[in-house]
């Protein structure tokens, strides 16, 4: 039977992120010496709340338990990762078994704490090959530095949405591939009703607007976040530079970033009825593809289809890379139940058939090989772009940290600052971002 790995207390010891209270957690309140054919209850929390979603999830319990009629399952959702925390945190009979997260920025934290339990013997056990299962992408920010201690859940992908009849107005033949002819197609569509005001923008460069946070589109130059050491290193990926130059150049090309930042402000919530693209304020945005079946049910008045993201002049090679993300779900260390729990994280996450039907259901990007190539998928051509997406090889996700998505947040504040024009040496203010970030990690050990 596998056993619960103990963590170290430095490891474990991670207040200052919200996941721990000073100390080490108590890895004997767990226990992966259950029989999985014994009668059992598992708690499961997730984070899905509409009655959508809600429904999906629940459907997804009632086949698990159809083929272990032994395993009664109570889901929690609309559960927040800090609840979940402070659940685990806590231990005892009410927290729960398996739990799901919307944040891959927090598995390094997870991992590292020893909150969430290694999953490898589990697979190892079972049988489960997980380099033959799920794509590297997904892999890579579901573990830590070795340690697997969740999997992907589904998936999100990122690509372009565009709309269809503006690039017909505006004489362009196909969706831009490269950041130069973006930065034409975003011109060439933009526009203007009068000195400062927009009746439409190509493209909508400025960090604060939907999804449209830096990571997003950094991902498409494929940067290295943090050096072997752990330690960040944006100033010293060229990269860096080169991202903000070509946001800089975007927002140039469609009048600059005040004017467009006057525009964003009249934009209506990206989740309503006034969302920017469908009441064609936009004419190239974004997003993941859940939009798509949101467009659907809008009925959007124009004809739209999706690309993948246009990539860097001189890595035209990587074209149709795009930044990844996803939902995670892992086993609570502090479950008494664990093989159980397993059969259940393994059921959700590997089982081809429910896979499919999970993410037809709530419109996700399935996380498996198998479940890709299933031909029960949702045959919509502009959901299937967001497959070859995942599958790129080039696709980045952001790499899992100790000090979860805090890096993230400090890289968007800093981005604010660039686009408004209030860093005035970006080499300088880099090494200042990395300082920072660093700091943040080491208090997030000690």
């Amino acid at each position: 039977m596998p056993r619960w790995r103990m963590p170290t207390c430095a490891s474990a010891a991670l207040a200052a992120a919200g996941l721990l209270l000073s100390g080490c957690a108590n890895p004997s309140v767990g226990s992966a010496n259950d029989d999985p054919t014994k009668p059992v209850t598992l708690k499961f929390w997730h984070g899905w709340a509409t009655p959508g979603e809600v429904k999906a999830v629940n459907d997804s319990i009632d086949r698990f338990e159809k083929l272990h009629p032994n395993i009664t399952v109570k889901a929690t959702g609309n559960v927040s990762d800090e609840t979940i925390n402070q659940a685990l945190r806590a231990g005892g009979d009410k927290a729960p078994d398996v739990v799901s997260s919307f944040t891959t920025n927090n598995v390094g934290q997870y991992c590292d704490s020893g909150m969430w339990v290694d999953l490898d013997p589990f697979m190892k056990k079972t049988g489960l090959d997980k380099h033959k299962t799920f794509p590297k992408t997904l892999l890579d920010y579901t573990s830590y530095r070795g340690n697997q201690c969740a999997l992907p859940l589904l998936a999100d992908a990122f690509g372009m949405y565009y709309n269809k009849d503006a690039f017909d107005e505006a004489g362009i033949e196909r969706p831009p591939r490269t950041m130069s002819e973006f930065e034409k197609a975003a011109k060439k569509l933009t526009v203007r009703s009068g000195k400062g005001s927009y009746k439409r923008v190509g493209f909508m460069p400025n960090f604060r607007f939907y999804q449209n946070s830096p990571d997003r589109l950094f991902a498409q130059w494929g940067p290295e976040y943090f050096d072997a050491d752990g330690d960040s290193r944006l100033a010293d990926e060229p990269s860096t530079y080169k991202f903000f130059k070509t946001a800089t150049r975007l927002a140039d090309a469609q009048g600059g970033f005040d004017d467009l930042e006057r525009f964003r402000m009249t934009f209506g919530d990206e989740m309503s009825s006034q969302n920017a693209f469908l009441t064609q304020k936009v004419a190239m945005h974004l997003d993941g593809e859940w939009r798509g079946l949101m467009l659907k049910d809008a009925k959007a008045e124009f004809n739209w289809d999706v690309a993948p993201l246009p990539v860097p002049d001189d890595q035209a090679d990587t074209y149709g890379r795009g930044f990844i993300t996803g939902t995670v779900a892992g086993i609570a260390h502090s479950s008494k139940h664990q093989n159980a729990a397993w059969e259940l994280v393994r059921f959700l996450t590997a089982d081809t058939k429910q896979v499919v039907n999970f993410a037809n259901a709530i419109h996700n990007v399935p996380s498996t090989f198998a479940a890709l190539k299933s031909p029960d998928l949702d045959a919509d051509p502009t959901f299937r772009t967001f497959f070859d997406i995942l599958e790129n090889k080039h696709s980045k996700a952001l790499p899992p940290s100790v000090n979860g998505g805090a890096y993230v947040v400090s890289l968007g504040d800093f981005a604010y600052g660039v686009e408004a024009g209030r860093v005035s040496d970006l080499r300088k203010g880099l090494k200042k971002l990395d300082e920072q970030i660093d700091a943040d990690t080491l208090q997030s050990k000690s």
